[in-house]
Formats: C-alpha cells, sequence, structure tokens
C-alpha cells in the first residue's frame, strides 16, 4: 500500500482529541494534530493554526525582453526583492481554498499593469468533474476505440478517436473518479494527479498495449521507447516524395494502417508521368493510389499487424506493366521500415541488397517525422466553490468569462475555455509550474486557477470590493493560512494576461 493510498483510506476521526484542529479547506474535514498535516498533505496544524504547507507562487515577468526573472525552479530561497521585474502575478499555486464556498477566494489582488487598473481572483480550486486528454505522437496500435485504459488494474479511462499521427486517451473524469468503488476512485485521482504533475504514469488498454505516459517524454508502448511520429499517412508521404523517387525506382508502397499510398497509381505519380506497374494491393481501394484497410492495427510496419510487407501485395498483371526485374521499394510512414525488391521471372519480389541511391529518400521521411511527445491536458469545469469565492451572484463571473471581459489562467498558463454553458477550461501541464496539482481525498483533483479582468468590471459583477489587497501586501503578510511566499520566473511560453483584451471598455 502506498503512502497515497493510506492518505485515502484513513478516516478522520468524529471528534477532535487532544489538541488536534479541525481543517475545512475540503469536505473531508480532517482532525490534525500538532505538527501533522491533514489527509490531502497540503495543509497542516503548525503552532496552532491551519497552514498551508506550500508556498503562494509569485510569478515575475521580466521588464523588458530579455531580462533576467528569478529562476523558475526557484533552487535558492527567495530574498524578497523583486529582480529586475515590474510585473508580478500571485498565481493560485499554494493559495489555498475557498471550500465550504461561502468564502471570498484567498487572495483577490489588485494591480495597474500599463494603466489597466485589473483584479486577479486567485484560488486552488477542487475539481470533481476533471480529467485529462493524453495525446500520443504514434502510429502504434493502442487499443481499439473506447477500449477501457486502467491503472494499477482499475479503469480510469478510455481510447478515444485517433487524430493525425496520434493516438488519443481521455483520462478521468467524475464518473471514475466517485461513480465507481472506492479503489477505482483512489487510483483515478492519483493517475490525474501524477499526469498533470508531469510524472510518469503506468497504463493498460483492455485489448491492446501497455503504455508508460509522460507529459514532454516520449511514449514507451510494450517496453519500446518511440522515436518519431509519422510524417503524414500512406498517401500524404507518397505526395511528398513522389519527385524524388521517380527515376530511382519502378514502383514506391508506402505501408499505412490508415491509408496505404501506391506511387504508380497515385495522382502524384500521374502528375509527374510515373508508368503502370501492374502491381496489386490487398486492400479496400478508395481512390487511385489510396488503399484503405490493408491490415488490422498493430505494432507493425506503419501501425499494422505486419511484419513482412509483401502480404499486402496480389500477384503482379503483365497486361498492366509488370515485367522481370521491376523495382519495389516498400516504406513506412516513419521511415523505420523499408525493404527492397526486385521481380523475378515469375514476377514475383524477391527481396535485394538496400540501394544506396534510396536511401537518402528514406532517410528524408526520417527527417521529416517530428519526436514523438506525450501531451497532457488538464481539463475541468469550474463549479460553484470557484465561482462564489469571485462574487456572491457566480453566473455574472461565468458570463465575463464567456464575454471575454475575464480572463482565466492555470497557475499562470492561458487556458482554452470551452464554448457553451459554464466554465470549462483545458490547459497544457507543461506549461504550469512545477507541483502545481494536488488532490482531496473526496477525491477530487486540486489546481491552481486565476481570473484577471479590470477593476470596474470586477466591482460591476459583485465581486468581494473589500477583500482587493495589493501584490505589496499579499508579498508581506500572505493570506489566512499564513502562507509563505516564493517567487518564481514566468514560463516564457505564458504571456501576461492580454492587456489589450482586458482594456476595452466594457459595453453599457
Amino acid at each position: 500500500m502506498n503512502e497515497l493510498t493510506e492518505r485515502f483510506e484513513a478516516t478522520p476521526p468524529k471528534k477532535p482529541a487532544g489538541d488536534k484542529l479541525r481543517c475545512d479547506a475540503c469536505p473531508v474535514m480532517c482532525y490534525i494534530a500538532e505538527g501533522r498535516t491533514g489527509a490531502c498533505d497540503r495543509y497542516g496544524n503548525f503552532d496552532g493554526r491551519i497552514t498551508r504547507c506550500d508556498p503562494v507562487t509569485i510569478l515575475e515577468h521580466a521588464a523588458e525582453e530579455g531580462d533576467p526573472v528569478v529562476p523558475f525552479e526557484g533552487e535558492a530561497p527567495w530574498d524578497g526583492e523583486l529582480v529586475n521585474t515590474k510585473r508580478r502575478f500571485v498565481s493560485a499555486v499554494g493559495a489555498g481554498t475557498t471550500y465550504p464556498d461561502y468564502k471570498p477566494a484567498p487572495f483577490i489582488v489588485s494591480q495597474e499593469v500599463e494603466g489597466v487598473d485589473l483584479v486577479t481572483v486567485v484560488t486552488e480550486g477542487i475539481f470533481s468533474y476533471c480529467g485529462v486528454k493524453v495525446k500520443i505522437d504514434t502510429d502504434r496500435h493502442l487499443g481499439p476505440e473506447a477500449a477501457t485504459v486502467r491503472a494499477d488494474g482499475e479503469a480510469v479511462g478510455h481510447v478515444t478517436t485517433a487524430e493525425y499521427g496520434s493516438q488519443m486517451l481521455s483520462l478521468g473524469g467524475v464518473q471514475h473518479l466517485t461513480g465507481g468503488s472506492k479503489a477505482e476512485g483512489r487510483v483515478t485521482c492519483q493517475a490525474l494527479m501524477d499526469l498533470c504533475n508531469k510524472k510518469p504514469v503506468e497504463l493498460t488498454i483492455d485489448g491492446g498495449a501497455g503504455i508508460v505516459v509522460q507529459a514532454g517524454k516520449p511514449p514507451v508502448i510494450d517496453g519500446t521507447r518511440e522515436e518519431r511520429m509519422r510524417v503524414g499517412c500512406g498517401s500524404a508521404t507518397i505526395g511528398m516524395f513522389a519527385s524524388q523517387w521517380k527515376g530511382l525506382v519502378d514502383e514506391v508502397v508506402v505501408v499505412d494502417d490508415h491509408i496505404t499510398g501506391v506511387v504508380s497509381e497515385h495522382q502524384a505519380g500521374k502528375v509527374i508521368g510515373w508508368e503502370d506497374t501492374g502491381i496489386k494491393i490487398i486492400g479496400r481501394r478508395s481512390t487511385p493510389g489510396r488503399y484503405f484497410k490493408v491490415s488490422e492495427p498493430g505494432l507493425g510496419w506503419g501501425g499494422t499487424t505486419i511484419d513482412d510487407p509483401l502480404e499486402i501485395l496480389g500477384p503482379f498483371n503483365e497486361k498492366k506493366g509488370a515485367r522481370p526485374g521491376l523495382s519495389l521499394l516498400m516504406v513506412s510512414t516513419t521511415g523505420e521500415q523499408f525493404s527492397y525488391y526486385e521481380l523475378d521471372e515469375a514476377l514475383k519480389p524477391v527481396k535485394k541488397p538496400f540501394p544506396e541511391r534510396l536511401r537518402k529518400s528514406v532517410e528524408l521521411i526520417e527527417e521529416n517525422c517530428e519526436p514523438a511527445l506525450c501531451t497532457v491536458l488538464f481539463m475541468g469545469g469550474a463549479g460553484g466553490s470557484l465561482r462564489a469565492g469571485v462574487t456572491e451572484n457566480p453566473v455574472n463571473l461565468t458570463r465575463s468569462v464567456q464575454g471575454l471581459k475575464t480572463y482565466v489562467t492555470v497557475g499562470g498558463a492561458p487556458v482554452y475555455v470551452w464554448p457553451g454553458g459554464g466554465i470549462t477550461i483545458m490547459v497544457d501541464v507543461m506549461r504550469t509550474p512545477e507541483n502545481a496539482f494536488g488532490y482531496v481525498p473526496t477525491p477530487a483533483l486540486v489546481a491552481p486557477i486565476e481570473f484577471t479582468l479590470r477593476r470596474e468590471d470586477y466591482i460591476r459583477l459583485g465581486g468581494y470590493a473589500d477583500e482587493i489587497r495589493s501584490v505589496e501586501d499579499v508579498l508581506e503578510k500572505g493570506g489566512e493560512y499564513f502562507n509563505q511566499r516564493e517567487a518564481r520566473g514566468a514560463a516564457a511560453s505564458n504571456p501576461w494576461p492580454p492587456l489589450h483584451q482586458l482594456r476595452r471598455e466594457p459595453k453599457r
């Protein structure tokens, strides 16, 4: 039993004992002894006060492009001095929560930037409605669509629709967190938290592969580390490289699970005058030179089950251009597999040593393949406790976000806000600070979230005007839970909230 399992399965006592204090930062309501932390390991009883264990994170933006900032990792203790900066963004990392919902957000901070008086409302949101979307750059077959994805044997999600050169997983969600067994919820929560905090997570897929996923790292599929994603489907590969094969080989077949390409039949070949070869592909012909379902999905050539590419060839037709000595290149969409053949007197392909004249074209396919990576996107719905911490009339915040008057970030990272009702956000975890995500044993994920808007707009939507503080006050005093402060340089790819958006005059 690991440490997180023990915390999930620990039941706080019904009555306090001795000097234990009750923490109200989440629905578990732990009683915590002096010097100890609660089940979430985020709040503890220190010096007779409930204290947030992680420091509030202040993101420092350089005054001018190229100026030095406080190191993002904060390796050395911060001495409280701002380093050549003028923009300080109080993130929600370490800020604390609004539970039980009636409380204003832990930090409501005012700051003037380029003549715009902004308010940033920060809180660590408790997300029961959340999950991650995982993009895995590979042609390898991970499992059938809608197959269950498991961690430690528990269902935590499913395989969803594949994208160009990538397999996709949808993990988490309220049904796995709260709708199944206690073990399912605990394992799902841990898997989500580890993925969001950029740690490796081992998954298995029913009827498919075992895979290790880590944000920003190549996937490891059935023990093999992936190196690259495909340059394109078989048809696209033909279109890109047909002219480079002309005159070097008589026929090229690019093997692909989705669309296998044949250069002599393909429009790209026709345009440059490629001659017919009498080749026959065993598969479902889509359009000239493009074939579907030459094989079942798998871990072989081009994401198929094929180890011998000749399996997809039927007999060559002499009446349509086949002849002894005709040369044939077969290659995968990543250039990892390739073979060269020549037709014998019976018009059967015979494998030959790979000629140097074709090696450059195969290497060019490899060069045009991007590195294989796992991308993890946290997705969550900002509900009652989040919105009530911003305004006494929560629907006003929703309308302000949807009307682009309020800019949303997660740990300072920009998010995609889904259209439609509510506040449903998605963020690339690689753009968030380290260990930005936590959990509560209900179970639910805890994620930092910030809302930035003009001060006058904040007052207009019914915000907590009396709770607005300056950045300097936050730096000096911390928050309700006596937080420390920690300065970090903002990730270079994360912009300050877009002033061009927030500077706009509101509609009257």
